[in-house]
């Protein structure tokens, strides 16, 4: 019996040695105003040249670094629609519903400027967003990132391919279209 009220009173003394410190201390919202420091804020910026933790620091490549394959233009594709067609428009016009319905319009793919950019900065402003557009590398992993260029070159290459490179019955059936 001895043996459990030295159990109890040893409890009783580390209960009573804790202390409510560090649930008491002063705490700060992130970017609440604070007297800690002689800037007002309650944090410090980070370091420049600071890296999150879980950031992917392999170099990112100039072109599309997968072979062009028609799974990876469909997945493309399916991207495309999910995550740039809202404002894109599914023809890269930028004309999609959400343009419709009164925000601004993202320029045209098909303009002379974006046809000469090069893959990286459609993976770029995928990853980081530019203007109007935020980023979409929390939503898109870098692979669906690469499809989604591949797509936006095949959408580019569609409106303004060299007749003399289509196949035989496209190169017919246009020049049936174009004769009266």
């Amino acid at each position: 019996m001895s043996g459990l009220r030295l159990t109890l009173v040893l409890g009783t003394l580390l209960i009573a040695g804790c202390r409510q410190d560090m649930e008491d201390q002063p705490r700060y919202d992130p970017l609440e105003a604070s007297n800690q420091f002689a800037d007002g804020m309650s944090a410090r910026t980070p370091v420049a040249g600071t890296v999150a933790r879980d950031a992917d620091l392999t170099p990112t490549s100039e072109r599309i670094p997968y072979p062009i394959t028609i799974e990876l233009l469909q997945r493309g594709r399916q991207r495309f629609d999910i995550f740039c067609s809202p404002c894109h428009g599914r023809t890269g016009d930028g004309h999609g519903m959400i343009v419709q319905r009164g925000f601004p319009a993202p320029p045209s793919y098909h303009q002379d400027g974006l046809r000469k950019a090069s893959d990286r900065h459609f993976y770029d402003v995928i990853t980081n967003g530019y203007g109007a557009m935020y980023s979409y590398a929390a939503r898109v992993p870098p692979q669906d990132r690469w499809a989604i260029v591949a797509y936006i070159r095949a959408l580019q290459y569609s409106r303004d391919a060299p007749v003399a490179e289509l196949p035989q019955i496209l190169r017919r059936r246009l020049e049936a279209e174009a004769s009266p």
